[in-house]
């Protein structure tokens, strides 16, 4: 697997099986090819394939694409309840009281996909109390949300 991505990944307590020969790299950002588009795509291409994220200054910066299929694994995830998933849309973080299930760690500092009640993957954060002690309070820091690109706009 490609170093950023894998290490990414590892933070949510999974791995992916990916084929490599497959993820392209082109100006920092990743792309996950099909065989048939890998042999047909040209050198320089802008956007082709599953874009899986980009790589600034030695951090990854991930794709709603590469959280989906990090949620297709065991990962550290959280479901919350339709009023804190647009809490959560909007940059909010998540309380305990908004979570409804919980698979995979729940320790202080690990990482966790946030799911709705559908099972779509909201975004990603890190989760700052214990989920399993605590009782009230911010459970889970926003990192990352399906609003960000909507706030971004002025």
């Amino acid at each position: 697997m490609i170093k950023p991505i894998s290490d990414f990944v590892r933070l949510f307590g999974t791995v992916i099986n990916m084929d490599e020969s497959l993820v392209v790299k082109r100006r920092g950002q990743y792309f996950l090819f099909s065989e048939n588009l890998k042999e047909y795509a040209s050198k320089d291409f802008l956007y082709a394939g599953t874009y899986l994220g980009k790589v600034k200054e030695g951090r990854l910066f991930p794709s709603f694409n590469l959280l989906g299929i990090i949620a297709q694994g065991n990962a550290n995830m959280v479901f919350v309840d339709k009023k804190t998933e647009w809490l959560f849309i909007c940059g909010r973080d998540i309380f305990k009281k908004g979570i409804t299930k919980v698979t995979g760690l729940t320790r202080k500092n690990d990482y966790a996909l946030v799911m709705n009640s559908f099972g779509e993957c909201l975004g990603y954060g890190i989760i700052v109390r214990n989920l399993e002690r605590e009782r009230t309070g911010v459970a889970i820091e926003n990192l990352l949300d399906l609003g960000d690109f909507l706030r971004r706009e002025k």
